[in-house]
């Protein structure tokens, strides 16, 4: 049972989804000079982006993850580094009108993944 499904319409009448591009990491070439070049595919998604929870936060303080941080809920699955399967995080960009316009996130950390969506967080990056 999708119980995120099921409230979603009363979420989004209060806080609407907006649209981002989230470049899903299918991990990495590496160049001539030995220097790993990092590869990604784009996927553009609507996200529900909201301030994190008192929980999230005691949870990223024991991390030590510092920044601008928000959560994301998200149909799919997105994740932040996987070492065994040589990918690294995937980048979140807010699409034209959506402030922060053009500035780059990274996804931290997963807080919840069920079968059809995902919870995770993103911090802002200084560039890509």
């Amino acid at each position: 049972m999708n119980l995120h499904g099921i409230v979603r319409g009363a979420i989004t009448s209060v806080n609407p989804d907006v649209w981002a591009t989230i470049r899903v990491s299918t991990g990495y070439t590496t160049l001539p000079s030995g220097r790993q070049q990092p590869q990604y595919e784009n996927v553009d998604v609507k996200i529900q982006v909201q301030a994190l929870t008192y929980t999230d936060l005691m949870k990223l303080d024991g991390l030590n993850i510092q920044g601008v941080r928000r959560a994301i809920y998200a149909y799919g699955f997105y994740a932040g580094v996987i070492r065994d399967r040589a990918r690294g995080g995937d980048l979140v960009t807010f699409a034209d009108g959506v402030v922060p316009e053009g500035q780059v996130w990274l996804i931290a950390q997963e807080l919840e993944v069920w079968p059809d969506w995902v919870k995770f967080v993103i911090t802002l990056q200084n560039g890509e």
